[in-house]
């Protein structure tokens, strides 16, 4: 009789403790369910892992990452189907209809579409997503969608570390630039504390130089031919148009972007 009273109060504790942290718990379990993969494009495994990455990086962004595939067989726009997804899933890192990215994969009409809720609305607005959806645009065209899954992950997180208006693709906020300007300067300081160790030099041309008896005797240009060469600039037209953002049908209000691959 008193095992079963400690095993009835030892559950009881713990659905105290999963109401008290619901989140944590779920973490602990392997996390929130952010991989959608109802085309069937990747391996178990695959799910797995960008399941695990979506929850850390999400977390750190306050924001869930999500990732939708579909064979599209009702032939839905690809734009309604995120919207929709987003209304009846209600996802959200802090409550339901939340913070939230989605990368929504119609395989039917081969096209993509990216939108943002909230604060993903925020940091990554339209022109962010295009950003996101270019670089991801080869990977999905060659078929490799974990790639092109990963890399979406990666780059939302790294573009939410930016404030909004600042453009996250600029050079100077690369590292590797960063470095190669300090190992620059580095070298700049310590070439002219060299060439300032040796002490100056004083002695130059006019030090030799009889002015009154130097002089330009003749001088004369001569036109030979002007050239111009014309070229053609090349347009990027990789992953189609860029599309925008809208308002869902239960009225919630996101960025976007969309393209074919």
């Amino acid at each position: 009789m008193r095992g079963h009273k400690a095993a009835v109060l030892a559950m009881l504790c713990f659905f105290a403790v999963y109401l008290a942290f619901p989140v944590q718990i779920a973490a602990a379990a392997g996390g929130k369910q952010f991989i959608y993969d109802e085309a069937n494009l990747l391996s178990q495994e695959e799910r797995d892992k960008l399941n695990a990455m979506a929850n850390e990086y999400g977390a750190e962004r306050e924001t869930d990452m999500i990732v939708v595939t579909s064979k599209n067989v009702e032939n839905i726009d690809v734009q309604l189907m995120t919207e929709d997804f987003y209304d009846d899933h209600a996802p959200g890192y802090d409550k339901p209809h939340g913070n939230a990215v989605i990368l929504m994969l119609d395989m039917n009409n081969r096209e993509v579409y990216l939108a943002g809720f909230y604060k993903a609305e925020t940091y990554l607005d339209d022109g962010r997503l295009d950003k996101i959806r270019h670089k991801i645009t080869p990977y999905l065209s060659d078929g490799d969608y974990y790639a092109a899954f990963e890399k979406y992950i990666k780059t939302a997180h790294n573009y939410m570390g930016f404030e909004p208006g600042v453009n996250p693709d600029n050079i100077l906020f690369q590292l590797w630039f960063q470095l190669a300007a300090s190992v620059g300067i580095g070298g700049v300081v310590v070439g002219t504390m060299a060439y300032r160790s040796g002490g100056r030099v004083t002695v130059n041309r006019r030090t030799y130089e009889d002015t009154s008896t130097s002089g330009i005797l003749d001088g004369h240009d001569r036109y030979i031919r002007t050239t111009t060469t014309k070229r053609k600039i090349e347009r990027n037209n990789s992953g189609g148009s860029g599309g925008g953002g809208g308002i869902s049908r239960g009225g919630h209000s996101h960025s976007g972007s969309r393209g074919s691959f």
